[in-house]
């Protein structure tokens, strides 16, 4: 079937970019700050090192560190030979040590080693893709399912480096995982299917650094399931007349959305196909790699255009340095420094509709989502609502520390830890949760960023009031009229375009 293998193969390459979400990041060099705190999405770790302070909160998507992920949505069966294919997908960590010959037959660990012919190479960590595939049919998912082991085993390889100077080691360590799938009826031809991949591992110590436990890691976890006789519901947009059992569907650390081209709707309100990804990264139904794209810059989120125009102006150093860091790096250099102009044209910008978004406020209600409720933003205002931390109201015009989760917190936030910030709002999220609005005080954007809308989010538990004192000394809450903030969905500050999903 064409429409098969063509959504087969544009859903592999959603999956790829997913898999490799924020892997290495502009300028990609090694020395870059944001190249040094990694592995943020889909990270499942050992048990006892994730729950050493208590157990872990579910969330709709991966940022968080977890010991397990949970798929649950609907599928539609016609047949009785009907049959899911499953692909549980990660990286496996893998550190690249750079060893110097020591002149009597050894080698001893260096961070750099620059050899004969002028070629700089750089320890760093890697990371290798990891998938296991099985195949169930309905009538097995029915009767339990199946367990299967989804991890990696532990390996050394090494690489001679030019006229005797040393060696490349990459090194390992076991991944211990397991992955359950299985099936429970609903209504005739209906089903609610569950696939839950964990950590099955143990950290020696759970005190340990986080550093120190990522070997044991699965990271940038995701699925992808395909229907043979199989239709599954969209859990975004579904038939109206499923939207109770969609309800019912409980995903935790990981975000489901059909794949492959959007089927015609033959009539019947909502979406449906015969593919699903789930991500640990928030994406529409149907996400799709433009074809204006010439390839992976890690971050699915990219601006093509701005970040090659970017890499073509490093210097030769900074090149260098780059392609020292990691072979992937290495070929985005290589691609961009030929790319020819014809393919950089067609990355200036394409529309792809001029069909208006309609807000969903006035979509019919077969249109809106499963967690949509008429009214549920009344009485909520964002610059004026407080919440309590440690006693106190903190809302707009608050000053506060930034205390970012021990786990789960991801780059962005790290880099933020300790430094003092202004709330500029309040914001309640469908889930039920709160996020606090921030702009940093030592960030000379900062009075733009409020201008515009554009902000850090961080849950309540995550700041640490300042003094009354101090707040007054620095001045009052956000001025009336400002542009509202960006929902926290788009807390990272990173750039949306046509050239990814």
């Amino acid at each position: 079937m064409v429409n098969g293998a063509g959504q087969g193969c544009a859903l592999s390459a959603v999956a790829d970019a997913v898999l490799y979400e924020g892997y290495l990041l502009y300028p990609y060099r090694r020395s870059s700050a944001k190249n040094r705190v990694r592995w943020q999405f889909g990270v499942l770790l050992p048990r006892n090192w994730v729950e050493r302070d208590g157990p872990v909160t579910p969330g709709l998507s991966g940022s968080a560190d977890s010991w397990y992920q949970q798929t649950e949505c609907l599928v539609r069966a016609r047949r009785e030979d009907a049959a899911v294919r499953v692909r549980v997908r990660y990286l496996q960590f893998q550190h690249k040590q750079v060893e110097a010959a020591d002149g009597d037959g050894g080698h001893r660990p260096v961070e750099s080693l620059r050899t004969a012919d002028g070629v700089t190479h750089l320890s760093f960590e890697e990371a290798v893709p990891r998938e296991t595939e099985l195949v169930l049919t309905l009538e097995e998912l029915l009767r339990g399912g199946r367990t299967v082991a989804v991890g990696a085993p532990a390996g050394t390889e090494y690489e001679p480096l030019p006229a005797g100077a040393g060696r490349t080691a990459r090194r390992r360590r076991e991944v211990r995982a397991q992955a359950t799938v299985v099936a429970e009826p609903l209504a005739p031809e209906l089903y609610r299917l569950r696939v839950r991949t964990e950590n099955t591992d143990e950290a020696p110590d759970p005190a340990a650094p986080r550093g120190a436990v990522l070997g044991q890691a699965l990271l940038a976890t995701h699925t992808l399931l395909i229907g043979d006789g199989v239709e599954f519901v969209s859990l975004i947009d579904p038939p109206a007349g499923l939207a109770e059992q969609v309800r019912g569907c409980r995903n935790a650390f990981t975000f489901p959305v059909l794949g492959g081209a959007p089927q015609q709707s033959g009539g019947e309100d909502g979406a449906t196909g015969a593919s699903l990804l789930s991500a640990p990264i928030i994406l529409p139904d149907h996400p799709q790699v433009a074809p204006e794209s010439p390839g992976d810059l890690h971050d699915a989120a990219e601006i093509d255009e701005i970040l090659t125009l970017r890499t073509m102006l490093l210097t030769d150093e900074e090149k260098a340095e780059a392609r020292a860091t990691d072979p992937r790096a290495a070929r985005i250099v290589d691609r961009v420094d030929t790319m020819p102009q014809e393919v950089f044209a067609r990355l200036h910008g394409t529309i792809r509709s001029l069909t208006p978004a309609q807000a969903s406020a006035e979509a019919p209600p077969s249109a809106r989502p499963a967690w949509w409720q008429e009214g549920g933003d009344d009485g909520l205002f964002p610059t004026t609502d407080t919440v309590l931390v440690d006693g106190v109201p903190v809302g707009g015009g608050s000053r506060v520390r930034l205390r970012p989760r021990v786990r789960g917190a991801d780059a962005q936030d790290m880099f933020l830890a300790g430094r003092s910030a202004r709330v500029s709002a309040l914001f309640h999220d469908v889930d039920g949760s709160v996020h606090l609005a921030v702009t940093v005080d030592d960030d000379p954007a900062a009075e733009l960023h409020g201008w515009y809308g554009r902000f850090h989010y961080f849950r309540p538990d995550e700041v640490e009031p300042l003094a009354v004192a101090d707040a007054a000394d620095q001045g009052g809450p956000a001025a009336p009229g400002s542009p509202p903030p960006a929902h926290p969905a788009d807390r990272h500050e990173r750039g949306r375009s046509d050239a990814h999903a």
